[in-house]
Order: C-alpha cells, then structure tokens, then sequence
C-alpha cells in the first residue's frame, strides 16, 4: 500500500530505540526524510547512519534535552519545517503515591508532560500557518487503565490524552491533525524496567518479570513494529480524517483495577446486558489463570462488577471480571 508520504518531514523524539526508532525505520521505509531527537548523540548517529546506508533519505540527528524550553526551541531551530511531528521523548517511573518522590516526579513530568505540550506548541504555530501537518503524541495506555501502583504515569498520561483531544478537536479548523496513540505494554527495555518493579513489589523476585506475559494477549507483549506501523498509517493522508482522538493498541487488554486491601488484581473485560445495554446484567468474577467462578470474591471485586454492570456498553453479551491469584 502506498501511504502517499514519500518526500515528507518528520520530527521523532525519543528516537534512538524503542519505538521512536521503529517509527523513523517505518517512516523511512515509506520515503520520509526523518529527525531523530534524542538525549543520547552517540546512540542517534549510529541508529541514522544504519538508516542512511538503506535508504537515499535526508536523516538528520539532534541531541538535546526536551525537559526544558531552550532545549526544545533548539529543536525547532535546527528543523523548523516539518510535516508530521511524532512526540515519544519521555518515560514516568512505576511505582505508588508512597514511592515516587516529588523530585522524581517531577523530572519525569518536565521530559514527557511538558515536553509534549511545549513541543506541540511550538509546531502546533508553524503548522496552522501552512495550514497542514500532523501531530501524534505516543501516550500510553497507564492513562486509561489506572493503576494505584503506576500513579505518576497513570496522572501524566490521563493529562496528555485530554491535552490531545482537546487540540486535536480543533486544530483540523486550521488543517492541522492532533491525536494520539497509547501502547500498551510493548517489548522494549520499558517494559522489563516496570515488570521488574512490579514482580519484586508483588513477587518479592523481580526475575519472575516475565511471568506477567502469560496473562498477555496473545501470550506476550506487541512489538515496536506493531506500534510503528500503525503511527506510520496514521500520519499519512490515508487517515486525513482522525484528529482529536487516542487509538489504543494492547491486543484487547482488559482494564485493571487494583485493590489495596487483598493485593489481588481485578480486571474488567467487558460489560454488556444478555439483551443489549438496556437489559438485566449477569456478573460472573473468574480467575483468569484457571477460568474457574469465584464463588467468594473480596468487596473491590464486586464493586468492580456492579460498576461495570453500571456502564454496559451497547453490544450483548455478559460481564465477565476476572481476578488473578495474589502473591500470597
């Protein structure tokens, strides 16, 4: 399929790994004249001569620190005319409201919260006076499926998805497209940084990180192909009617709601009347490893099941919470 991009611009933060950098392999591979900004120059280089030797496109690097405004008005200096800006500078520590320190906090707020609003700020300008262009901030699914035991990143994100719609809602008034993308867990260093934290808090092992996979769609994690490719898509004209919207890619990951007293975690899959969403709702709570109905549930997991009956969406079917073993 042709995305129609050949010859365009795009800025990508964070783009030495992860999925920054499958994002400019993407966008290369589609004829896109990439900037890679990143904090490490060394790492930039290495990854856009890689780029260079396969392709005949400009790939141009900057390192700079995003966390502050001199750092991001240098970014702008050194490209001030791009087409597609995609905003992945950042990562917010896991951990609970006891854990994250405010230094911590904050610093992780300054690079992704405030990176993301001051960067699209700065294009946001430029592109409403060419009256084109396309901004997408990879967000992170933490702002939807809110976890006690991810607080900073689950607040940050939650902020930066309502930032994204509300521009996105009206920027296309200036022929400008804002949205948003949140992954969900993706195989990247990320992933085994925060899936260490969480085996160690719930395993007392931080080696068991990995056991979480079996609960995954599909048994694992996406790839960073996988998200890149559908920002890839989302960037192009193809899909010149999405703006002011969050596209979630977790292979229909369930919400998580965490309870505090048990330490077990309930998930609510989804919820809907045997006759659509006006019709009487059946609760079942199962355990997700072995599928079997619980016939005792702690109060949070059926808190969680009345909300969920609350809210049944449209389609039929019945809600369906499951709920993992705790540590004990």
């Amino acid at each position: 399929m042709d995305l129609k991009l050949s010859g365009h611009t795009a800025l990508i933060t964070g783009s030495s790994k992860g999925i920054g950098l499958a994002v400019a392999q993407w966008f290369a591979r589609e004829g896109v004249n990439i900037c890679l900004v990143a904090r490490s120059g060394n790492r930039l280089e290495k990854e856009a001569a890689s780029i260079r030797q396969t392709t005949n496109l400009a790939v141009r690097t900057l390192a700079a620190d995003l966390s502050g405004a001199s750092g991001r008005e240098r970014v702008v200096e050194a490209f001030p005319d791009v087409d597609i800006l995609v905003n992945n500078a950042g990562a917010i520590p896991g951990g609970t409201i006891d854990e994250v320190e405010e230094p911590a906090w904050r610093t992780a707020w300054d690079l992704k919260v405030f990176g993301y609003i001051g960067l699209t700020r700065l294009y946001l300008q430029r592109m409403k006076a060419k009256r084109r262009g396309v901004i997408i901030n990879i967000i992170g699914a933490g702002g939807e499926k809110l976890d006690f035991g991810y607080i900073a990143g689950a607040t940050g994100n939650a902020g930066l998805m309502a930032f994204t719609r509300a521009i996105g809602g009206t920027s296309p008034e200036f022929g400008v497209r804002v949205l948003g993308v949140n992954p969900g867990p993706v195989l990247t260093d990320r992933v085994e940084v925060l899936g260490r934290k969480r085996a160690a808090r719930l395993y007392g092992d931080e080696n068991r990180w990995r056991e979480s996979f079996a609960q995954m769609p599909f048994g694992r994690p996406a790839s960073t192909d996988e998200i890149a490719a559908t920002i890839t898509f989302l960037a192009s004209d193809l899909s010149s009617y999405t703006s002011g919207t969050i596209i979630t890619i977790d292979g229909g990951s369930p919400t998580a709601v965490n309870c505090r007293s048990c330490r077990w975690n309930v998930l609510v899959a989804s919820a809907a009347g045997e006759h659509g969403a006006r019709g009487a709702v059946r609760t079942e709570i199962v355990d997700v490893v072995d599928r079997q109905q619980i016939r005792e549930a702690c109060a949070c997991a059926v808190h969680a099941a009345l909300n969920c009956a609350d809210g049944a969406a449209a389609n039929p079917g019945r809600v369906l919470i499951g709920k993992a073993r705790c540590a004990d």
